[in-house]
């Protein structure tokens, strides 16, 4: 009886062991892996990584991971002239398979979400353009034209749409014209514009579009997301 205590204090001793390193080769690949997430014509700020399931040693050494999160704050890109940036992103990875010495990896699927704040939007939207929440699913935009040499401003309740799964419209529901002649045109001009998004995985592509009171928030899927490392 005496014998058979010592085995399951030493079987605890020897679980809790592992447990201790097992959490601390997760943190170490945490950390690693943080330091090594860049995306492909795109530059970035931080990045968060967090590994999911137990035990991770033996995920380790099948070179699959259960599920991964990745938040990457920044990713900012350059499409026809006009940098986008995409304030955060947010994605959970499923089935992670690791390649070319844990250098690079490839999630069976992934779903997220990204936010465009409404600062990084007016700075992409063009001079003389601020871009704000309108309440109600639309983005409220207010533009300046010049009519006669005097500056007229104009703010406009906008639909924003995804075309071609890449790229942002945003286009006024209606533009008050006070009975001055073109000036509906001059103020579309400013008021309703196109940005291409980028700088996504490869893999990931844009769903679902959302205007909301923190920004533009728009859905991530994707199957066979490559990452580099």
């Amino acid at each position: 009886m005496r014998a058979l205590r010592i085995l399951l204090v030493i079987v605890v001793v020897l679980g809790g062991i592992f447990v201790v390193v097992d959490r601390a080769a997760v943190y170490f690949a945490e950390s690693e892996a943080e330091g090594r997430v860049h995306v492909t014509g795109a530059t970035i700020g931080s990045t968060d990584v967090s590994i999911k399931g137990f035990p991770f040693l033996t995920q380790l050494a099948g070179s699959r991971l259960d599920e991964v999160d990745v938040e990457i704050t920044g990713i900012e890109t350059d499409a026809n002239g006009r940098r986008i940036r995409i304030s955060r992103m947010n994605a959970t990875l499923h089935e992670v398979k690791l390649a070319d010495g844990y250098a690079g990896a490839t999630a069976a699927r992934a779903t997220g979400t990204a936010v465009i704040s409404y600062e990084d939007l007016t700075k992409a939207a063009g001079d003389g353009v601020v871009v704000e929440y309108g309440g109600n699913d639309k983005v409220k935009v207010t533009g300046t034209v010049d009519i006669l040499g005097r500056p007229l401003s104009r703010s406009v309740l906008s639909t924003v749409t995804l075309v071609d799964g890449h790229i942002l419209k945003v286009r006024a529901d209606k533009v008050p014209g006070d009975g001055i002649p073109g000036l509906e045109g001059l103020v579309r001009r400013k008021t309703d514009f196109e940005r291409e998004v980028g700088g996504l995985p490869s893999g990931l592509k844009l769903q679902k579009i959302q205007p909301t009171a923190d920004g533009l928030e728009i859905s991530v899927t994707g199957t066979d997301v490559q990452l580099d490392g």
